[in-house]
């Protein structure tokens, strides 16, 4: 009994301190098997005017239409991330809790070698190597990056399997990787995706200043003036 209360405490425990990161897997898990679903209909009406057979489920997650349609959004996505960590680095906003106060240093600029031994640090810090401080300094916006090449790579060849596999129903020529990334529909579906993130992006910014959410780490205080972040 004694275990059982411990191994629920542990649970317990686990979900109050990851319950944000736990509920956005819930709802992507939930919205990743509505687009397979949703998917595999679309595509195999797809295939039905053509006059091709359907496919399967498991022939499904290995095409082009579902690859693509995945990787294209992953991309944006980490795209806007990467880019609004590195922004956020030298850019303000003032009056938005989402930047640095206008003058002077954040707690974020703080130098992390003045750390080095500090037994609460991170390993990285505590360990004081240079190349290792250096990119565990940088580590987040490093992993953005390489999980947009990522899915940026993803994307590609997912729009490429797409384009041939349409292309050999028409019987038309397919097309080389190099061939693809210069057409204007793989860029076409890049920035049609690209756009939207940064436009969302901004606009949020925009609205951290003037309008509240009482409760939210993504706000300031209901009271806060609008400027609170300037000089």
């Amino acid at each position: 009994m004694t275990a059982l209360r411990s191994m629920t405490h542990r649970t317990m425990r686990l979900a109050r301190e990851n319950g944000l990161v736990l509920a956005m897997l819930g709802v992507f898990a939930a919205c990743m098997v509505g687009q397979i679903i949703a998917g595999w209909g679309a595509w195999n009406e797809d295939l039905a005017r053509q006059g091709a057979a359907a496919i399967g489920l498991s022939d499904y997650l290995g095409s082009g239409h579902f690859i693509s349609a995945v990787f294209e959004n992953w991309e944006s996505e980490f795209l806007q991330m990467a880019m609004y960590v590195t922004l956020t680095i030298w850019l303000r906003q003032k009056g938005s809790p989402e930047s640095k106060p206008i003058e002077g240093k954040d707690e974020v600029d703080a130098d992390p070698r003045d750390h080095v031994g500090d037994p609460d640090a991170p390993w990285p810090v505590r360990r004081g190597s240079a190349i290792l401080l250096t990119l565990y300094s940088h580590s987040l916006s490093i992993s953005l990056i390489a999980l947009f090449v990522a899915s940026f790579v993803l994307h590609l060849f997912g729009s490429l399997h797409l384009a041939n596999d349409e292309a050999m129903q028409l019987g038309q020529p397919v097309e080389t990787v190099l061939q693809h990334l210069a057409s204007p529909q793989f860029w076409f579906e890049s920035f049609q995706n690209w756009q939207s993130e940064f436009f969302a992006l901004g606009v949020f910014i925009w609205l951290t200043v003037v309008l509240r959410q009482r409760g939210s780490a993504e706000s300031k205080p209901v009271a806060a003036p609008n400027d609170e972040t300037g000089g």
